[in-house]
């Protein structure tokens, strides 16, 4: 579906160049159909491994686009729509990643009747992991829904919800890779502490999280029901999640959901 199609990236940060990344290792499209820009020089020479047209230039980036992917920090996207707004083909789909941005906010700084999608990925894509929610504007038709999804699907699973639950997304999808890390290397340093060297604590943290991770979307089983399948009477494991519960974690783990969704609303 992407293979004729030109997509240009605004933003060159961890989240814009892991989906460039993620869309060349997937062959996705050709990388002479891709383009990003970044905000200085200094940047695009830190990227120049990248096999994709660069610059500096929003505007010129932009000009015949299918699809203008804005991965760019919500602080600074009223300027960049203000950069591409006169260039963008009038059929070219915006589509954005700026956490708590709205549609309204988007398509007000655009031409009337341009289609937009906003969306929430997470840094996984750039290992074709990924996790997106779509969620389309007032002029985005299924077939711009479509292509937008592509992109995402390219680099992981997709999913179209109602703008609504965007920043309760943002706070569980978005930032989760972050909460998974700190639960790893907690975990690594236990392996550490009983005495496994760190590297191999790694590892095997790394292909656990993985392997219940699929289990669990594979099997769609409840999480307490997987949870119940390693937990044996009188074993292990139920010492282990006593003391999980003792120290809070999953209360932890909610609040910092809470919080990133409240924080991702305000970052609008």
């Amino acid at each position: 579906m992407l293979h004729d199609k030109t997509i240009t990236v605004i933003g060159l940060g961890k989240l814009g160049e892991s989906l460039v990344r993620g869309l060349l290792d997937a062959e996705a499209l050709p990388a002479s159909s891709l383009a990003a820009t970044a905000r200085t020089e200094a940047t695009l020479q830190r990227k120049d491994d990248l096999p994709v047209k660069t610059g500096t230039d929003n505007a010129a980036a932009c000009a015949g686009a299918d699809l203008v992917l804005l991965a760019v920090k919500p602080q600074v996207i009223a300027g960049v729509l203000d950069s591409i707004r006169d260039a963008l083909p009038p059929d070219a789909i915006v589509v954005s990643t700026a956490a708590g941005v709205t549609l309204a906010d988007l398509e007000a700084g655009l031409p009337a009747d341009q289609p937009v999608v906003r969306t929430m990925p997470n840094t996984p894509s750039l290992v074709r992991s990924g996790m997106t929610v779509l969620a389309p504007g007032a002029a985005a038709t299924e077939q711009h829904l479509a292509l937008a999804g592509a992109v995402f699907e390219a680099v992981g699973r997709t999913m179209v919800l109602e703008e609504k639950h965007l920043d309760a997304v943002t706070g569980l999808s978005g930032s989760g890779p972050a909460f998974m890390y700190v639960v790893l290397e907690a975990l690594a340093e236990g392996g550490l502490k009983v005495g496994l060297p760190r590297h191999v604590a790694t590892e095997l943290v790394a292909q656990t999280m993985l392997g219940a991770a699929r289990l669990a979307l594979e099997t769609g089983e409840h999480p307490a029901k997987l949870k119940d399948a390693v937990t044996t009477p009188a074993g292990c494991t139920i010492d282990g999640l006593l003391e999980l519960e003792a120290g809070g974690l999953r209360v932890a783990l909610i609040q910092a959901v809470v919080n990133a969704t409240r924080r991702a609303g305000e970052l609008g």
